[in-house]
């Protein structure tokens, strides 16, 4: 058994990886560009392969012994299909293990703690976790899920942008500002949208929450929209007892305002973020334990 393993969090925006020693100490990181193996399969792979060769750059250590360290890799799609193996077996680390985003959300925000996370960046999925027992709802991806993401939020709001624009719906000053943007032509919304990937429509997800600060009737509808499906997929999950609701990723600070009630009550800060996760559950891989998968 070697001395260092590699965590890394294949996030849909950025990779980012870290080489540990025995003890967890984070010796090195390294960051690449988005993981989203679903969507780019062959390019989340290349990314992957970077961030890890860059944290052990950064460890002082060679590039090359990625091929003798474990690692686990935490990525949203590795719940569908065969993704996750196929990942696993197209990797060069001397063992892979590959699970789902909301696997490594859970343990950087709980520790091994019982509890629930809603993760909210390009992507969203939610975890739980109940006297040991781990299980999870959505992360589906951003076609028929990933309600209240960031790229579902620049996808409704260009939705909104082109309903507005063909008087269907109301405008406001944010679908005036879109539609200005693609120099008020829905035909170029359309192009952006066929040739576009998640990470392209989550740039969007800040600009609706400002504009939502400023009362801006679409942008408040699209976010209180947004805030209801957290409540469904928290409901679905919540047990009378559960101790803390956890949000992490890009977007928890936003929504925070916006949740229901009973949700507040119980919400606690995360005790890491994702890649603190990832780099937990690596420090189990390294010394043989195996988790729960999600």
């Amino acid at each position: 058994m070697g001395q260092f393993a590699i965590g890394i969090d294949g996030g849909g925006t950025s990779c980012r990886a870290a080489v540990i020693d025995g003890t967890g100490q984070v010796l090195g990181t390294g960051k690449a560009g988005a993981a989203n193996i679903l969507s780019d399969l062959e390019n989340s792979l290349i990314h992957i392969v970077a961030s890890a060769k860059q944290a052990l750059i950064d460890a002082g250590l060679a590039p090359e012994m990625l091929q003798t360290l474990p690692a686990v890799i935490g990525t949203a799609g590795a719940n569908v299909g065969n993704y996750g193996k196929r990942v696993e077996g197209s990797l060069p680390f001397a063992r892979t293990r590959v699970v789902t985003d909301a696997t490594t959300a859970l343990q950087g925000a709980l520790g091994d703690a019982d509890g629930i996370i809603g993760a909210f960046g390009t992507g969203s999925v939610y975890n739980a976790r109940r006297e040991g027992r781990i299980w999870g709802i959505g992360g589906w991806g951003f076609v028929i899920g990933d309600q209240a993401s960031g790229a579902r939020l620049g996808r409704d709001l260009l939705e909104r942008a082109v309903l507005a624009h063909d008087g269907v719906t109301a405008g406001s000053a944010l679908t005036a500002s879109i539609m200005g943007e693609y120099g008020n032509d829905p035909e170029r919304i359309v192009e952006f949208a066929h040739a576009s990937k998640p990470k392209d429509f989550a740039r969007y997800a800040p600009i609706v929450f400002e504009y939502a600060g400023m009362e801006d009737a679409v942008a408040v509808d699209i976010i209180k929209s947004a805030a209801r499906s957290i409540t469904e997929s928290l409901d679905a999950l919540l047990w009378p007892e559960c101790p803390s609701i956890c949000l992490l990723g890009g977007l928890a600070q936003a929504y925070r305002p916006w949740l229901d009630q009973r949700h507040k009550a119980i919400l606690a800060e995360p005790k890491g973020d994702v890649l603190r996760g990832a780099i937990e559950l690596a420090a189990k891989f390294l010394r043989g334990g195996e988790e729960n998968n999600a």
